[in-house]
């Protein structure tokens, strides 16, 4: 919520003054200024890794999470943070493929205990 807050603070006011016609903006966002369109770009990129992580979520949230649960959601949420803001900031792109990268390792993680917690040891735990 708080990038498209940035993305609205950035985009809306623009074209308001007429700065930025809407028919530049029907199809196209290159319009825009530089800071609007990385706003753009890191909330479109919200709806892929964090997609995986709300199901997965929802999942673990259904079978009771454990603790290794728990601590592999809050580090994937600390890795978006970073890489939002890296996005945002100063985007320099093997930084925030790193923050990426990382993210995607804990999700991977993530996955792979709920999977084995769901499927080998559940008879067990």
């Amino acid at each position: 919520m708080g990038i498209l807050l940035l993305m609205a603070r950035e985009r809306v006011p623009r074209v308001m003054r007429g700065e930025i016609p809407m028919a530049s903006i029907a199809v196209e966002r290159d319009a825009y200024p530089l800071k609007a369109r990385l706003l753009s770009n890191n909330f479109d990129n919200q709806f892929q890794l964090p997609v995986l992580f709300y199901v997965g979520a929802l999942l673990a949230i259904l079978f009771q999470p454990g603790w290794p649960e728990v601590v592999l959601a809050w580090l994937f949420v600390a890795t978006r943070y970073v890489h939002a803001y890296i996005h945002v900031t100063h985007n320099r792109v093997g930084k925030r493929f790193m923050a990426y990268a990382a993210g995607l390792a804990v999700l991977a993680l993530f996955w792979l205990w709920l999977i084995l917690r769901l499927l080998i040891l559940a008879p067990s735990i």
